[in-house]
């Protein structure tokens, strides 16, 4: 509808050894008038060839009810070890999720760190295709992008290409099969993201994701994307 509802902000330093991530978000406007939340992100890790090996994950949101922390170690793409406060009020009402799906997984911050192969176009369907397991300690999914072409974007900080990609969203474990909102969004083929390229570490990360919801079309766009020799911020 054109109402702005939150903005984050999210620095990363990625070197050829090594990355970190930080993400704050916050609502704002109308939005904080049906439930006022708050919330930071973390990860860190390495790197294997086809992408991001987090070793460590954690994330704490606030909202007008309760406070959740999430805290979760990782080692070659599984868990190790995660811990839920609290936990989930219908937990038992969830799918379970299995030790296998705990295995092959990035988190949902490192999720936003995609590789692109030596060689390849990185803002060709090389920056695209592929399915990301991602597991955020409570629930395990999947995200499928395809290459749905390509676009120049414009913002403080980036002008240039980007690559389009179409996604859709796969429920694996740790949601309730009952859930409306998780059906929705399983068959919602209206959902796509932007790639802008960080050559120097030869990944991409999302400069724009838009989503159609049941109460209209979520648009996430960065308004500053600034690249430096060894970091990368972007505030949306």
């Amino acid at each position: 509808m054109g109402l702005s509802i939150g903005s984050a902000y999210a620095s990363g330093v990625l070197d050829p050894q090594s990355y970190r991530v930080d993400i704050t978000m916050r609502t704002s406007g109308l939005a904080n008038l049906v439930n006022s939340t708050k919330g930071a992100a973390t990860a860190s890790g390495g790197w294997t060839t086809v992408g991001p090996s987090p070793t460590a994950y954690a994330n704490s949101t606030t909202n007008s009810d309760e406070t959740r922390t999430v805290r979760m170690s990782l080692v070659a793409n599984a868990v190790r070890a995660v811990e839920v406060k609290p936990e989930p009020w219908d937990a038992e009402q969830r799918i379970p999720v299995s030790d296998g799906n705990k295995k092959r997984i990035v988190d949902p911050v490192s999720a936003l760190i995609m590789s692109v192969p030596q060689g390849q176009d990185m803002t060709g369907p090389a920056a695209c295709n592929r399915t990301i397991a991602v597991f955020d300690g409570v629930t395990r999914f999947d995200v499928a992008l395809s290459y749905a072409g390509g676009h120049t974007a414009q913002t403080r900080g980036y002008s240039g290409p980007v690559a389009v990609c179409s996604a859709r969203y796969t429920p694996i474990a740790g949601h309730r099969p009952d859930s409306r909102s998780t059906r929705y969004m399983a068959d919602n083929r209206d959902m796509n993201v932007w790639l802008a390229p960080l050559p120097e570490a030869h990944v991409v990360v999302p400069i724009h994701i838009d989503i159609k919801t049941g109460a209209g079309d979520l648009v996430i766009e960065a308004s500053d994307f600034q690249i430096g020799s060894k970091h990368a911020d972007s505030e949306r």
